[in-house]
């Protein structure tokens, strides 16, 4: 009588520029390890994210000194970024692929993943239900965005955020302008508020305005909101050019009275529409703040440049990019979990079992299958 090997799964350390995640924290070691899978994981992977090498072969992993000796014989993969073409190189042939895989658009990183006849599940494309809400990455990994975004403006700012009453008088609270109140925008929100702002938001979408009430955040141009701004999964979607001059018009006089204007309104697999021109910025306060979280995808502010902070009209602009990863224990300790609720929805009797009529399986499905 045989006995069936347990699902091997392999943990590299990121080699991204500026990656410090990693794709799965000891605390999800021992829920896998519980589960019957087999946790390999790359020496030093965690340590950016300061989760030691002890840690993980104390939560049950096996620690393997390089990339080709951990890939080589791995039935699953987790990674935070898109694997190069050398790690795709190293996949074990029909491996899964468990990432984050949009931002590999380049044509040979996926026919080198087609070559190894990968099957890649990407952790941007979890649909937005409530079955998959523990898997949703872009969720968990927007959440640490907008509370960075709130954090970096108020440490660039020249003022104080909160209401202050000191001998030398009492100074009025900062007054905090988010545009785009979805999961990023939600948290940057509610930041802003613990931290004593003065906070207005505005989004397009008609679900937001209650979501930003709740948070005692005032909801301005009201009059902009469309139910035909949002798609079923709950995401905005493009407007007409009509209607994104009606924005600009709306928006210029609360992004005017602002100290920090946090930008964060995106469309997926789109570019980020530009709702900030250069005369909004020039009639903004001196001093004044905005931090585009929506730089990687171009940019709300018209004058954002991605990974850079740039000083135009006596305004700061930061253009942050990889947000995430600059708060690397909790964005992998989110991250992790989400990966591994996908593997183990995968993985059945203890083998990998890929349905590919699933809803699930079927929305993050890029490659491969054929099991």
């Amino acid at each position: 009588m045989t006995t069936q090997q347990s699902v091997s799964v392999a943990v590299p350390k990121e080699t991204a520029q500026g990656e410090q995640r990693v794709a799965l924290v000891p605390h999800d070691v021992s829920r896998l390890v519980k589960a019957g899978l087999t946790v390999r994981v790359q020496a030093g992977a965690g340590t950016a994210a300061h989760y030691s090498d002890a840690a993980y072969e104390k939560a049950g992993a096996t620690v393997v000194p390089d990339a080709a000796a951990l890939l080589g014989d791995a039935d699953a993969v987790l990674k935070v970024q898109p694997p190069t073409i050398a790690e795709a190189g190293l996949l074990k042939e029909g491996a899964l692929l468990i990432s984050f895989l949009q931002p590999a658009r380049d044509a040979a990183v996926v026919h080198a993943l087609a070559a190894r006849k990968v099957t890649a599940l990407s952790m941007d494309l979890v649909p937005r239900t409530t079955k998959a809400q523990v898997m949703d990455a872009l969720s968990s990994q927007a959440t640490v965005v907008g509370y960075r975004a709130a954090v970096l403006g108020a440490e660039t700012m020249p003022k104080f955020l909160p209401m202050l009453t000191t001998a030398a008088g009492t100074i009025a609270p900062a007054t905090v302008f988010v545009i785009g109140a979805g999961v990023a925008g939600l948290q940057a929100i509610a930041t802003a508020r613990r931290l004593g702002a003065n906070v207005r938001a505005f989004d397009i979408r008609a679900a937001a305005r209650e979501e930003v009430l709740s948070l005692g955040a005032t909801f301005v141009a009201a009059e902009l909101v469309s139910k035909e701004a949002q798609d079923a999964g709950g995401y905005a979607k493009e407007v007409t050019e009509d209607t994104r001059k009606a924005e600009e018009q709306a928006l210029a006089k609360h992004v005017a009275e602002s100290d920090l204007v946090i930008l964060s309104a995106s469309v997926p697999g789109k570019k980020a529409p530009v709702l900030v021109t250069d005369e909004m910025v020039k009639a903004m306060k001196p001093g004044a703040v905005i931090v585009d979280i929506s730089s990687e995808q171009g940019g709300n502010c018209a004058l954002t440049r991605p990974g850079e902070t740039v000083v135009v009209h006596g305004v700061t602009i930061l253009g942050p990019v990889n947000v995430p990863s600059r708060m690397p224990t909790h964005a992998s300790q989110m991250y992790s979990k989400n990966t591994a609720s996908v593997l183990q929805y995968v993985v059945k009797d203890g083998a990998l079992a890929l349905n590919l009529e699933d809803e699930i399986v079927k929305a993050m499905r890029v490659m491969g299958g054929a099991r």
